[in-house]
């Protein structure tokens, strides 16, 4: 008797995940599949993170349409899969300017007004990195060659959102890092710099005497 009651159990149970799966509309599953994501990088790791699971992520933050017609010209048809407001810091003076970060099938494109500032080919991306603590700070690496002129600095305001949607594109899960106290970003010819984390009571991003970037 135990043995069939079990038995109907694990029926039961497997009807009700199959009942549940075929009710699943495309665009459910594609927030789970997100999510899922998303845990593997974030969870336990950055602060914020628990606080951003009920939040359903955008498909983008930007239409098509906000996007200048010159920059959908230079894409050559790429498509565009997401794109959001970010804030760019310069790798030498780290001053910050006003840009969109948009994420076609196959690059990441740094967009000012009527110009692509600069695009990663995903093939090409080395590493994404961020920081434990909930800034939204997010450094794109690149390879060391004469194409780029260095690792993409951002601050994001829906950073959960925006790495997982990066990472899920270029397929580099893997290639995502949650640092603890600073991290080292490429400016170019070979040169490094650093940037240092803290826990402040006001919220700000700015060059420290030491010529490290702070954030805090």
């Amino acid at each position: 008797l135990m043995q069939t009651s079990e038995m109907l159990q694990k029926i039961c149970i497997r009807n009700l995940v199959r009942k549940y799966c075929r009710g699943v509309t495309a665009e459910r599953k594609v927030q789970l599949e997100q999510k899922v994501v998303a845990s593997a990088v974030f969870r336990g790791k950055k602060e914020g993170y628990v606080q951003s699971i009920n939040q359903p992520f955008a498909d983008t933050r930007l239409k098509e349409n906000d996007i200048n017609p010159k920059v959908l010209q230079l894409l050559q048809g790429e498509k565009i899969k997401y794109v959001t407001p970010v804030i760019k810091y310069d790798r030498n003076g780290f001053k910050a300017r006003d840009r969109l970060l948009v994420l076609t099938q196959s690059s990441a494109c740094v967009v000012e007004m009527a110009k692509i500032k600069q695009k990663i080919d995903y093939a090409t991306l080395k590493g994404i990195s961020t920081s434990n603590l909930s800034d939204g700070i997010v450094v794109i690496h690149v390879p060391e060659d004469n194409k780029q002129k260095g690792d993409v600095i951002l601050q994001c305001e829906h950073i959960f959102e925006t790495v997982t949607k990066l990472c899920m594109l270029a397929n580099k899960q893997h290639l995502v890092k949650v640092v603890q106290g600073s991290l080292q970003f490429r400016i170019g010819s070979g040169k490094e710099g650093t940037m240092v984390f803290s826990v402040g009571q006001e919220s700000q991003v700015f060059k420290a005497k030491t010529g490290q970037l702070t954030v805090v």
